[in-house]
C-alpha cells in the first residue's frame, strides 16, 4: 500500500485536535440523547464510541456527519466550525453498518460515483479509485458487482468509497456487525492496519467491547447520553473510573463496603488503606486473583478461604465462581489448572482493587 496515495489536508495540524465536540445537547421532541458532550479527537488518532443501544453513539456520528442538527453546543474541525456547514462541505465520510454499495454498479463505478458528484475532474478519476482500491486490497475485483463478494470484500470497497474522497475524518458506524464471528476478528486486524498505514482520523461506533479494546487508541464510553470514561483501553480496563465502566468493560467483582480507621472492608475480605471513612466501592478483576497453595500472603496482599462452586472452562483459562461464606460470592479467572472442588486459599494485591464511583 502507498499511504501518500490520500495526504492529510495541509490544515490538519497533526499537534492539535482535528475535532472538539463543545458541549453538545441533542433532543428528539421530549427525549435528550445527548446531554452536554464535549470530546476532541486528535488528527490520526483511532477514537471508539462505545455504549449500549439507544446511549446516543450513533446520533453523536450523525450529528459530526451533518445528518441531524445538534439542539445545543458547536462541533469544530481544523478550527472551522462543522455544525453550521452542509454534509457536503464537510471533510468528513461514513461507512455505513450495511455499506449502501450501487448493486447494478461495479466496484470501481461504486468507489468513483462521490467523485463524479463532486463534479471531480476526469482525468484524475481514474488514479483516485486505483489508488484508493489498492489501498484496501480490491484492484483485482474493479469490475466486479457487489452482489458477487463476500461481506469482507463489501466492507472494503465502502471503505475505498469513503477514502476516495480524501476525508480528514472517517467516521464507521458498526461496519463489522454484519459479517461472520470469524471474518470479523480477520477485518478488525485489517481495519485498525489500514488505519495506521494511511494516518486518517477514525471514529469508530460499537456496541462491542472486546472490538473496542483491539481497534482502539482510545475509548469513549456513553452511558444514557452522557459520557461515562474517556481513556485508553489498557486505562479504562486496568482503572475504570465508576461502577458502571467497571462491568461494562470485560468482567469485575464489584466490592461493596466501608472504609473506617484505615481498613477497607467487604464482606469478610479487609485491608488497610490509607483514606478518610467512607462507603466504598471497589472493582477486583476475576483475573487478578490467584491460587494461594502454601497459604502464605504478603503484606500488600489479601488473603481468603473459599469454597469452588463453580468451574467454565475456557481453553488457555477457567473462570470460577467462589463461594466466601456469608452471601459473598467472586469470580476468578485462573490459568488452565484441571478440575477444583472443596475449600482454596486465593489471594490478591491490594493495589488490584480499585477504587470506582457508584
Amino acid at each position: 500500500m502507498n499511504s501518500a496515495a490520500i495526504p492529510l489536508p495541509a490544515s490538519v495540524d497533526a499537534n492539535g485536535p482535528l475535532l472538539e465536540v463543545r458541549a453538545v445537547a441533542k433532543r428528539f421532541g421530549t427525549r435528550e440523547v445527548l446531554k452536554n458532550i464535549s470530546l476532541d479527537i486528535a488528527s490520526g488518532e483511532f477514537l471508539t464510541l462505545l455504549g449500549e443501544s439507544g446511549f446516543g453513539k450513533t446520533t453523536l456520528l450523525r450529528l459530526i456527519a451533518g445528518f441531524e442538527q445538534p439542539t445545543a453546543g458547536e462541533i469544530w474541525m481544523s478550527d472551522e466550525r462543522l455544525d453550521t456547514l452542509p454534509p457536503y462541505k464537510r471533510r468528513v465520510n461514513t461507512v455505513f453498518q450495511n455499506y449502501a454499495l450501487f448493486p447494478h454498479l461495479s466496484v470501481r463505478d461504486n468507489v468513483a460515483y462521490g467523485l463524479r458528484v463532486q463534479g471531480a475532474p476526469k482525468n484524475e478519476i481514474a488514479g483516485r479509485v486505483d489508488d484508493a482500491l489498492n489501498m484496501v486490497k480490491m484492484t483485482e475485483f474493479a469490475g466486479v458487482r457487489p452482489s458477487r463478494l463476500s461481506g469482507g470484500q463489501q466492507q472494503r470497497v465502502a471503505l475505498a468509497r469513503a477514502l476516495v474522497n480524501r476525508p480528514q475524518l472517517l467516521l464507521l458506524d458498526e461496519p463489522l456487525s454484519a459479517l461472520d464471528a470469524n471474518l470479523r476478528k480477520e477485518m478488525q486486524s485489517e481495519l485498525k492496519s489500514l488505519q495506521r498505514e494511511i494516518g486518517i482520523t477514525f471514529l469508530f461506533v460499537t456496541h462491542d467491547q472486546e472490538e473496542a479494546m483491539a481497534l482502539s487508541d482510545r475509548i469513549a464510553l456513553l452511558r444514557d447520553g452522557t459520557l461515562e470514561q474517556v481513556a485508553s483501553p489498557r486505562e479504562i480496563y486496568a482503572r475504570p473510573a465508576t461502577a458502571y465502566t467497571a462491568q461494562f468493560i470485560g468482567q469485575t467483582n464489584l466490592l461493596r463496603g466501608e472504609i473506617r480507621r484505615g481498613i477497607a472492608t467487604c464482606g469478610i475480605l479487609r485491608w488497610s488503606l490509607e483514606e478518610v471513612d467512607s462507603r466504598a466501592v471497589f472493582s477486583l478483576r476475576p483475573e487478578t486473583i490467584r491460587l494461594c497453595p502454601d497459604g502464605k500472603r504478603q503484606t500488600n496482599e489479601v488473603k481468603f478461604r473459599a469454597t469452588v462452586r463453580q468451574q467454565i472452562y475456557g481453553g488457555a483459562s477457567e473462570l470460577l465462581e467462589v463461594d466466601c461464606a456469608a452471601g459473598q460470592f467472586l469470580r476468578v479467572r485462573l490459568p488452565a489448572c484441571g478440575p477444583l472442588t472443596g475449600e482454596h486459599d486465593f489471594v490478591f494485591s491490594i493495589a488490584d482493587a480499585i477504587r470506582v464511583q457508584e
